[in-house]
């Protein structure tokens, strides 16, 4: 906890200081790496510790994302970030060129792939039938999601670099991989919703499980859009605009938000020994707000992007562009104020979220609820 902190804390001190090897999602210096290769490893032994010392032979598939996650995520940090000290905070990168692009994106990407889609996918795994009281629609399912998303996204990586200097087969190769990935992923999120099935009423009277179910629909909208944005005549329009902005947050945003929200509402009580939050009417306020917060701001992305590729591509008919880059920009003005609109809804509905939280915890102050306490085995006992 404490190694995660401080390298939080060195990320927000040393990048506005200019220091970064500038790398997407990878930007801090090989010291603060070096700390978290560290934290990741002991995060690693605890996880794989607790599995290990199990007292049932069975391991759920949750756990499965969760330990593909872990392992995947130390060795995609530790191979993109080999690099060549030059200094307390300086360093250069082992590969170059086109090779630095492309270990760059195998990184990049599966950062996305795993720790923002396979250890949320966890969270999914057990909160959904936790919730609805149900167990996982297919369980062979599930195991077969696990396996296809494991074996097929770690290659869908060069589609972030469609028209560039990559080899033109490298780009077709992540392309393809891209869209057999949309297999995986509908069938995980489905399996998902379906396990609602006999208990679909619960949507009526549980906001908990509209998060957690809004939130598979929102996965299912980003990795439909993922793979069709692979696709080489698509990226050609909309890369490098807003509408990848929008992609990026109705998954950021729609599905990991809206999935750890759920979950979190759904543990608290639990953990302080509540039967619900503090207030079951202001979850359900959250959700309204945030669910709106998101599709006003993707949407305003989704139209702004579209309309930037458009003026970027427009020619006259000899040949010169026909927008200048400002003309686009000053066009895409009222779309960032539908963004920032949409933003201010989330972060409302974070503050509904905080203070529920605050009361929650206040209420187990006041009114403590008495819990067994199971005694520890002798048999794990340790000095």
């Amino acid at each position: 906890f404490w190694g995660w902190q401080a390298v939080i804390v060195a990320a927000a001190v040393s990048l506005p200081l200019g220091y970064t090897q500038g790398k997407e999602y990878a930007e801090l210096e090989w010291p603060i790496d070096i700390l978290i290769a560290v934290v990741w490893v002991a995060y690693a032994v605890l996880f794989f510790g607790t599995i290990a010392r199990r007292k049932v032979k069975h391991i759920y598939v949750a756990n499965w994302f969760y330990g593909a996650y872990i392992l995947t995520i130390a060795l995609l940090h530790i191979v993109n970030n080999i690099s060549m000290p030059a200094g307390g905070m300086k360093s250069y990168s082992a590969y170059s060129g086109a090779v630095d692009a492309m270990v760059q994106w195998w990184y990049g990407h599966n950062a996305v792939g795993f720790f923002l889609t396979a250890g949320f996918l966890g969270m999914m795994y057990y909160y959904v039938p936790k919730q609805a009281g149900r167990p996982i629609y297919s369980y062979r399912l599930s195991i077969v999601h696990f396996w296809a998303l494991i074996a097929v996204y770690m290659w869908a990586g060069p589609h972030h670099l469609q028209y560039t200097a990559l080899p033109d087969w490298a780009q077709s190769v992540g392309m393809v991989f891209s869209l057999i990935l949309l297999a995986p992923s509908w069938g995980g999120a489905i399996n998902g919703i379906m396990t609602l099935s006999g208990v679909w009423h619960k949507l009526r009277t549980d906001p908990i499980l509209k998060f957690l179910i809004v939130a598979l629909s929102f996965y299912m909208i980003a990795t439909f859009e993922g793979p069709m944005m692979s696709i080489k005549t698509v990226n050609s329009l909309s890369h490098y605009t807003d509408w990848t902005v929008g992609h990026v947050h109705a998954g950021a945003l729609g599905w990991v938000a809206m999935i750890s929200i759920g979950s979190i509402y759904a543990l608290l009580p639990k953990l302080l020994g509540r039967e619900t939050m503090h207030s079951v009417k202001l979850i359900d306020t959250h959700f309204w707000v945030h669910t709106l917060g998101v599709v006003f701001y993707i949407a305003a992305m989704w139209i702004a992007g579209v309309m930037q590729g458009l003026m970027w591509r427009a020619t006259n008919p000899d040949g010169t562009l026909t927008y200048t880059f400002v003309e686009a920009l000053n066009a895409t003005y009222p779309y960032y104020l539908g963004r920032l609109f949409g933003g201010l809804l989330v972060l409302g509905g974070m503050l509904l979220m905080a203070w529920n939280v605050w009361q929650t915890y206040r209420d187990a102050a006041i009114q403590p609820v008495d819990q067994p306490v199971l005694p520890p085995a002798a048999s794990d006992a340790r000095a």
